[in-house]
């Protein structure tokens, strides 16, 4: 990566509280961006609308169509815990690879990280949600 947004970035992750932030953001978007798709992919296998969806959960049909459409969602887990439940899934807690404990555990840890692992950060926070492909 090149540019003036990268060298501030990779300056500002030089900071160990940014670094902080900054890691444990792209953890959450990785994570909501992961369980949103997988979540509209099952709808979709199952032949549900969002609007179908939504009723399951006793939740309002644009509310489910903003949460599979929006770059910026932020759901609590209850939301998506009853979104998985209708589909027949659940939400569980996995490891992370090796290669994501070295860019997100220890810099969380100890506050510091190397070039490459600031490479890695933000490929992870880059991983962004598809556009859902149904109504």
């Amino acid at each position: 990566m090149s540019g003036l947004f990268w060298e501030d970035l990779r300056r500002g992750l030089e900071d160990p509280r940014f670094l902080r932030e900054y890691v444990a953001e792209s953890v959450r978007i990785m994570a909501t961006d992961a369980i949103i798709n997988a979540l509209d992919e099952a709808r979709v296998s199952a032949g549900l609308s969002k609007a179908e969806l939504a009723r399951a959960i006793g939740a309002e049909p644009a509310t489910v169509r903003r949460l599979f459409s929006s770059g910026n969602a932020n759901p609590t887990l209850g939301t998506l815990s009853a979104m998985a439940a209708a589909l027949g899934l659940r939400i569980s807690v996995e490891p992370l690879s090796v290669a994501d404990r070295e860019a997100v555990t220890e810099p969380l840890l100890s506050g510091s990280t190397t070039e490459e692992g600031a490479y890695r950060i933000a490929e992870l926070r880059n991983n962004r949600r598809r556009k859902s492909v149904s109504p």
